[in-house]
């Protein structure tokens, strides 16, 4: 036997076992997640998708085409979070299996749209169709309650300058769009010759359509420059901790003085005390600004007091000028799950005993805030603290504010050899592309990098192995992206689409149903035809003698 038919005989085993199909089910799903960084393989997310839809397109029932979906789906989910595994230890999969039931319902969908005869005008909507479902699941588990939105297939994009012109037109959700379209694409190109034409042809629309976005989608205009300094004291452990990453910050702090600075940023937890209440620790920074000529961001992670008088462990980013304290403080409004607070704690609080989790619930802010900077010509910057950076409608509130700087402040520390700290630098591109604002992503440990308001990066980040401070002159622009004018229309769009998709079938249901029902009847009607002939023949008597009067 050749030994492609062996081959081929040897899948057709595996994938004929449900342990085996379960298996390609996950390895299926997980695929996507070599395009993010650290393997960093932008390109392989216009593939990824195909094994698992070729998959749930050879399902042999809705349920099992449900049953792939869920599972490639939980595949995806463990792959784009693994580094958490570490905190959440066991934990992660029971997670990343719920979340997966949320393929379920997308892998009917695919089965029906890629199963069974597909003409030309079917080609078309199961490209639009399908990644509009791929787009309501990014968008229901992007709920912070359930994680946010970490992992967003578009966000894979986020070195890519035509999808990060994309992106300016319709954030992140429009470039994941584009992803799931042109895999769809492929899968109908290569399994259905009848329908290759029509799927060339959306795929060259696709690319005339990105094209034509690279021309005519508005950007922001280029105002000046702006020097900003990131401090990244590196990783700092033990006894004393606190203490000393404040002092090391202190040191390369001051090692800017005389570089002629508008604003020096620090990372997420960089003080540890309140400053209000540590008036020693609040000259000593205050000193670092009166030195370096520009006020300093620092992120406070500890037991404060907010404005309205609320007291308890707070996330803020506080401004300290020449003179001490500005009153300038955001306060982390989105916290991490089980990192900085546990869901239902008290259902859910055994979950401390098994990882990392949160041993007391941090205190969320109550809105966003926008600060000035006096020494920098009254530039405004919007603060963000940690994941905040990863929701795109938080960026966006804060340019709609008047920020023409966005600065994220984040610590990856705990998952500092994984490939968390990467993706989480590589949001920064995105927020920028989306808002024409530049960003700055500062953190304890790596990786820091700053963006300009294209999302092209400026300047060389700093690495995971890096404890230093660098300075960037970072382009300021005007003007708004359609993103920031219209927001999240894709989402609206694809909810939409599926509602059309959704109300046509069930019109064409009903209508089969009509038609099969006097159909029905007729072939009834025939039958007792059938059997009253059979009967009088049986009997001796005609059909007109034996019926009754």
């Amino acid at each position: 036997m050749p030994s492609g038919a062996v081959g081929r005989e040897r899948g057709e085993r595996i994938l004929g076992s449900a342990l085996g199909r379960g298996c390609a089910a996950l390895l299926a799903g997980a695929l996507p997640a070599l395009a993010f960084p650290a393997p960093g393989l932008w390109w392989f997310a216009y593939v990824a998708l195909v094994p698992l839809l070729l998959l749930i397109r050879s399902a042999g029932t809705g349920r099992r085409a449900a049953l792939d979906g869920w599972l490639g789906g939980t595949g995806y989910m463990l792959a784009v979070h693994h580094w958490l595994m570490p905190s959440l230890h066991v934990f992660i999969v029971v997670l990343a299996a719920l979340l997966g039931l949320l393929w379920a319902p997308w892998g009917l969908l695919v089965s029906r749209l890629l199963r069974g005869p597909v003409s030309g005008g079917k080609v078309v909507v199961a490209v639009v169709v399908v990644p509009c479902g791929w787009l309501m699941i990014e968008t229901v588990r992007s709920w912070e309650g359930l994680g946010g939105p970490w992992g967003l297939l578009g966000a894979s994009q986020w070195q890519v300058p035509p999808a990060l012109r994309l992106a300016s037109v319709g954030g992140v959700w429009l470039v994941s769009l584009l992803v799931v379209a042109v895999n769809t694409a492929l899968v109908l190109l290569l399994t259905r010759p009848a329908a290759r034409a029509m799927a060339v042809v959306t795929l060259v629309v696709a690319a005339v359509a990105v094209g034509s976005v690279w021309v005519w989608a508005p950007q922001p205009e280029r105002t000046g420059t702006a020097r900003i300094a990131v401090v990244q004291p590196g990783v700092v452990e033990g006894p004393g901790s606190v203490q000393r990453r404040l002092a090391r910050s202190e040191e390369l702090t001051r090692s800017l003085a005389g570089r002629d600075l508008d604003l020096v940023v620090w990372g997420e937890s960089s003080v540890g005390v309140d400053p209000a209440r540590r008036p020693d620790v609040t000259a000593r920074i205050a000193a670092l600004s009166r030195l370096v000529g520009a006020d300093v961001l620092v992120n406070v992670d500890a037991r404060q007091t907010d404005a309205s008088g609320r007291t308890g462990i707070f996330k803020s980013a506080v401004l300290v000028g020449p003179q001490g304290l500005t009153g300038d403080r955001y306060d982390k409004m989105r916290l991490v799950p089980f990192g900085e607070y546990v869901p239902a704690r008290s259902a859910l609080g055994w979950a401390t005993s098994m990882g990392k989790a949160a041993g007391e619930d941090r205190l969320r802010g109550t809105g966003p805030v926008t600060m000035t900077l006096p020494g920098a010509h009254g530039l405004r910057i919007g603060p963000l603290v940690c994941f905040e950076s990863a929701f795109p409608d938080m960026s966006r509130r804060l340019t709609r504010d008047g920020a023409r700087l966005l600065v994220a402040q984040s610590s990856t520390s705990s998952f500092q050899h994984g490939w968390a700290p990467g993706q989480h630098a590589s949001l920064g591109a995105l927020r920028a592309a989306e808002n024409g604002r530049p960003m700055v992503h500062a953190t304890l440990t790596g990786v820091s990098a700053v963006y300009g308001p294209q999302g092209q990066r400026v300047g060389a980040p700093l690495g995971t192995d890096t404890s230093g401070a660098a300075v960037y002159g970072v382009p300021l622009a005007r003007g708004t992206t359609l993103y920031v004018r219209l927001g999240d229309w894709p989402l609206y769009g694809a909810l939409g689409v599926l509602a059309a998709f959704g109300a046509f079938e069930g019109v064409r249901s009903v209508r089969r149903r009509d038609r099969a029902e006097p159909a029905g009847a007729a072939a009834a009607v025939a039958a007792c035809g059938a059997g009253s002939v059979g009967s009088a023949r049986t009997t001796g008597e005609s059909p007109a003698e034996s019926a009754p009067e």
